[in-house]
């Protein structure tokens, strides 16, 4: 803020997707509730940025679903598991998993799904990025945001934490991000592992507990069982006055989301072997659908924005 004399409209979205909701300013400040002033920065910014999401949104129409996203994740949720219950497509007692749900199957599926989301969080990210500022920067600018990112840096508060859940200092949020964010790029790295063995290797799942797909997968299931777990539980507790009411269903949606897809994973890995296997696949990759779904449209898309805005701070801290 202090490398600004005038405010501009973008200037304020890109502050507030910079600001990490640690609340320090909040309870420093002299002017915040109850003064008469009322000052209170991180529920400003937090509105802020749940408007930037809309703003960013492609489609346009789309922008609606960040103020309604927890009934959108609801009824996504039922449609999809419901079709499933109503037209499954298991074609045995218990088979394989393709044996279920053929692999081309899987693949178009999916590969459709994530080829709009990859479409739409690239013109997201494309549209914040020319709001913010100039469109060069050096590479050390994105080296220094990846590292400030990957570390959780400015949750950390000079090793003191953030003031939050309440005023007094916490490493706990810093932490339970960490377990969510590597957790689902565990996960991610166990997908890309299996593909490498389906398409280039020619080995096809189911495979075993100790080879590197399951142990990345199952790595990354447990971060995303604890993760989202503790960040709820952190929630519950949070001061009221620092954060915005209206993203709650989105905030939660998204951790509910990301906890069942572990959940479902996991007991899915666990039993592939037992006659439940073909409803836990359903369910699982119903889980994994809705939140593939909801990805550009939910809570998502503050790590996608925060990172660009971290990027942009980068290169003008080197100026």
């Amino acid at each position: 803020m202090e490398r600004r004399t005038i405010f501009q409209e973008s200037d304020i979205r890109y502050l507030a997707n910079l600001c990490h909701n640690c609340a320090e300013c909040y309870y420093a400040c002299q002017y915040a509730p109850p003064h008469e002033f009322s000052v209170n920065l991180p529920k400003t910014l937090a509105e802020v940025r749940l408007e930037s999401y809309r703003h960013f949104a492609w489609p346009a129409p789309m922008a609606g679903a960040f103020r309604r996203n927890g009934l959108l994740v609801s009824v996504l949720a039922a449609g999809i598991v419901g079709s499933a219950v109503l037209f499954p497509p298991v074609r045995a007692a218990y088979v394989d998993f393709y044996g279920v749900i053929p692999h081309q199957t899987m693949v178009e599926l999916f590969g459709a799904v994530s080829l709009l989301i990859v479409i739409a969080l690239a013109v997201g990210l494309r549209r914040f990025w020319r709001e913010s500022g100039p469109g060069a920067v050096s590479w050390t600018a994105f080296a220094d945001a990846a590292g400030d990112a990957l570390r959780l840096r400015y949750l950390s508060s000079g090793g003191f934490g953030c003031t939050y859940p309440d005023q007094h200092h916490s490493q706990a949020r810093r932490w339970f991000h960490h377990f969510t964010f590597y957790g689902f790029a565990f996960c991610f790295a166990a997908t890309s592992v299996a593909a490498l063995y389906h398409y280039v290797m020619g080995w096809h799942a189911p495979y075993g507990y100790f080879s590197l797909p399951v142990v990345l997968g199952s790595a990354g299931g447990l971060g995303l069982l604890a993760g989202p777990a503790g960040l709820f539980w952190l929630k519950l507790r949070h001061d009221p006055a620092i954060g915005d009411d209206r993203q709650k269903g989105m905030d939660t949606a998204f951790l509910a989301l990301l906890f069942g897809t572990s959940l479902t994973g996991l007991l899915l890995l666990a039993l592939r072997d037992h006659p439940v296997m073909p409803a836990l696949l359903v369910i699982h990759l119903a889980a994994v659908l809705v939140l593939f779904l909801t990805l550009p449209y939910g809570k998502f898309v503050h790590g996608i924005y925060r990172w660009a805005a971290l990027v942009r701070f980068s290169a003008e801290s080197t100026k």
